[in-house]
């Protein structure tokens, strides 16, 4: 791990799993600390502000910065800002998009956007649904947060905001550009903060998200048993992390896989 500036954790799986941390994470995270490297955190989630996770994670004992946290939603303000400056947007979503979108200057709008972004919300309606599907027919440019097509809860898996954009394209005929994992588009703007892509490193529990991020990006990435993808799937892959790990107790192992 000395050879990494950027150590990237993916959260929910890996740092923690709902409410409750995962100790070898924390252990590994106050261990990079003491050496002068303040890890990245990277989720799919848009709902929540970087503020809102530096929150939680403070209260499992994991002290960061909101500079530190990278969601889907900060991405896909950051990807509009470099493609489409001055755009209007019109979003679905909750605070976290609504704060990112509003931070990068741009001006939210519920009628003829120049761009629709869609994050998960919770509170989606059939008016906001024929309101964006409208849009996207007239031209607008169509984002997503994310794929993810369902998320766990304590009820079971409920619909993500994947199943919403396969909505809408399916009504527009169009196809959205997707921001979050496995797009490397969250760790190319950490990359921007000043690194090399061999200083960088991609670690989480999925297979399909987090490492194959990594992957289409071009780093190194490692791959923790006991998430979303089992071992035996992931060796049955024909790319293969750049580590497997039991757990991130491992992380002194320096022998890729």
């Amino acid at each position: 791990m000395d050879n990494y500036k950027a150590v990237c954790f993916d959260l929910d799986g890996t740092v923690y799993r709902g409410n409750e941390v995962i100790p070898e994470a924390a252990v590994l995270i106050e261990e990079l600390q003491r050496s002068g490297i303040e890890p990245y955190y990277i989720t799919n989630n848009s709902s929540q502000t970087a503020n809102q996770f530096q929150t939680k994670l403070h209260r499992m004992g994991i002290k960061t910065t909101p500079e530190q946290i990278m969601t889907s939603a900060i991405a896909s303000a950051k990807y509009c800002k470099e493609q489409f400056e001055g755009a209007s947007i019109m979003m679905i979503g909750e605070e976290g998009l609504e704060q990112a979108l509003v931070s990068e200057g741009f001006e939210l709008t519920s009628q003829n956007p120049d761009v629709v972004v869609i994050g998960i919300d919770r509170s989606i309606t059939y008016e906001k649904l024929a309101a964006a599907s409208l849009a996207i027919r007239a031209g607008a440019r169509f984002i997503a947060t994310n794929g993810d097509r369902a998320f766990p809860t304590e009820r079971g898996l409920v619909p993500g905001n994947g199943s919403f954009v396969k909505l809408l394209e399916s009504t527009t005929d169009r196809t959205a550009i997707f921001i979050g994992k496995p797009e490397p588009h969250l760790l190319h703007f950490i990359q921007q903060k000043g690194y090399r892509k061999d200083e960088m490193i991609m670690i989480g529990d999925n297979y399909e998200t987090d490492i194959q991020a990594g992957i289409r990006f071009g780093i190194d990435t490692i791959y923790v048993e006991g998430g979303v993808t089992s071992l035996e799937t992931v060796k049955a892959q024909l790319e293969l992390p750049t580590y497997l790990y039991k757990s991130l107790a491992d992380w002194n192992k320096k022998e890729p896989q």
